[in-house]
């Protein structure tokens, strides 16, 4: 069941939903402007939360931030008609390359054994929208390239174009004055690969880039907002995995057990799935 929450007077999100895989959306509510995080995996994902925004008395939006091309962040756009969609131009030229893609079936299937699609994805479309797929591309109304912030009134967004393996066109947002750090999907594995994917290298160029903000709560697109604490023992255990798996690399039995002394405790099913996600990122190397 997804649920509308309210962290402060400024900010407001709504839950996950696992199974079709609806992200995270947010809502930075200023002094004179709504901003929105996110579209959304449909147009029935997005009118929700415009829905339960209204029924929580929030101003309606004026704009709507993008953190990446991936469909479940931006099939919701033709529902914020009338609301400026910002996104950075990698994001952009993403979105344009589905333009031409039909979403029925076989038009899936035929994509996800070309490799262009991956099955987690198909199922979660077809699980989201069911047989009826009105699927339609909303391009971004205004882009930037590297970083731009906003005055929404009271309050300050930074938005910041970070890449990473699961997006090269990952964008991250940070509410200033709030010290919220929004992630998306940055700091996630690579899915569009013939195995799940993470690279020491471009997870700790990463890192170091999200470490620069005093943000005192994170939040996981397809989690949840963290504490500063909480956040800071993600990335000790994704800086340390990183680095055994950048000496071991594509030797997962060693990079496990390396881990294991080095944290001296058994180590937990989280950390055996980044375990293998950088395996498959160093093998061959």
């Amino acid at each position: 069941m997804q649920t509308l929450i309210k962290h402060s007077e400024r900010f407001w999100y709504m839950t996950p939903v696992d199974l079709t895989d609806r992200p995270i959306l947010g809502a930075v509510v200023g002094d004179t402007h709504t901003l929105l995080i996110d579209a959304g995996n449909s147009v029935s994902h997005a009118s929700f939360f415009l829905e339960q925004m209204k029924k929580h008395g929030l101003r309606a939006p004026a704009m709507v931030a993008l953190t990446h091309w991936h469909w479940d962040h931006i099939f919701g756009l033709p529902a914020l008609e009338g609301i400026v969609s910002i996104a950075s131009e990698a994001t952009k030229q993403g979105m344009e390359k589905l333009m031409p893609y039909a979403w029925d079936d076989a038009s899936l299937d035929e994509r996800v054994a070309q490799g262009i699609e991956i099955s987690f994805c198909a199922e979660a479309i077809r699980e989201e929208y069911g047989d009826a797929r009105d699927i339609q591309i909303v391009l971004p109304t205004l882009t930037f390239q590297e970083a731009l912030t906003l005055d929404l009134g009271g309050v300050h967004v930074m938005l910041k174009h970070v890449g990473g393996d699961h997006a090269k066109d990952a964008v991250i947002l940070y509410l200033v004055e709030e010290k919220i750090l929004f992630l998306g999907d940055a700091l996630y594995a690579n899915l569009y690969a013939p195995t799940w994917r993470m690279t020491p290298e471009e997870t700790l160029r990463l890192l170091d880039v999200l470490e620069t903000f005093d943000a005192h709560q994170i939040v996981w697109s397809h989690g949840e907002m963290v504490s500063r604490e909480a956040f800071a023992e993600d990335c000790l255990a994704l800086r340390r995995i990183a680095a055994i798996s950048s000496d071991f690399p594509g030797n997962e039995e060693e990079i496990t057990r390396s881990y294991a002394v080095l944290v001296n405790r058994e180590i937990n099913e989280e950390e055996r799935e980044l375990i293998t996600f950088f395996r498959n990122g160093t093998v061959g190397r």
